[in-house]
């Protein structure tokens, strides 16, 4: 009964003991991973986790990092410094009870190029650029065309004949471009005509 009565005293200890022995490998392996090269421990989470959750890449040289390019998606292009496409007027029946009410609208789409030496380029080798890009878009107009049509046909006049009722089909315009040709980057909308009757 003694034995019992001294081993319960020490129970406290134990916990006591067990928690900082926790703490201490808790802060060792803390330091190790801020501190050490990630050289060291990439390998460590490469074997865990897989490539794909390696946190941190290898160093690069500075030369290396020097000459790399920002991917197109990432470069913010203002409105004004794309490749203008003037997609022509169209007159859409517009939600109303009567049937009556349309819009007759003129639409330039602004798109990023697809190469960012574009604006780089010596007046020749830029007009060429230009050139097939019109290509491309123009085969591409149908859906465009297709694009504009469904979503204009499917607002009202109250909607539409607001400037924030604009604004927001300007958005819409633009993000439903984008999903229907994402190869190519719409960065704007223009609006050339804009008369609801």
């Amino acid at each position: 009964m003694k034995n019992l009565g001294n081993f319960t005293k020490s129970i406290p200890k134990v916990f006591l003991y067990v928690g900082l022995g926790a703490v201490l490998i808790m802060n060792l392996v803390l330091a190790f991973v801020m501190l050490a090269p990630p050289q060291i421990y990439d390998p460590i989470y490469e074997r865990i986790w897989g490539a794909a959750a390696t946190p941190q890449a290898s160093p690069t040289p500075k030369a290396a990092v020097a000459t790399q390019e920002t991917p197109p998606a990432l470069l913010e292009i203002r409105p004004g410094q794309g490749l203008m496409f003037d997609t022509g007027s169209k007159i859409v029946n517009l939600i109303d009870p009567t049937g009556r009410k349309y819009l007759r609208i003129g639409i330039v789409l602004e798109f990023a190029p697809t190469d960012l030496a574009y604006y780089t380029m010596p007046a020749e080798q830029k007009t060429l650029f230009e050139e097939e890009f019109s290509k491309e878009i123009t085969l591409k107009q149908p859906i465009i065309n297709d694009a504009i049509i469904t979503l204009v046909s499917s607002k009202s006049f109250d909607s539409v004949y607001t400037a924030e009722g604009k604004e927001q089909l300007r958005k819409e315009i633009l993000e439903k471009i984008n999903q229907q040709i994402p190869e190519q980057r719409v960065i704007y909308v223009y609006f050339t005509e804009f008369v609801v009757q």
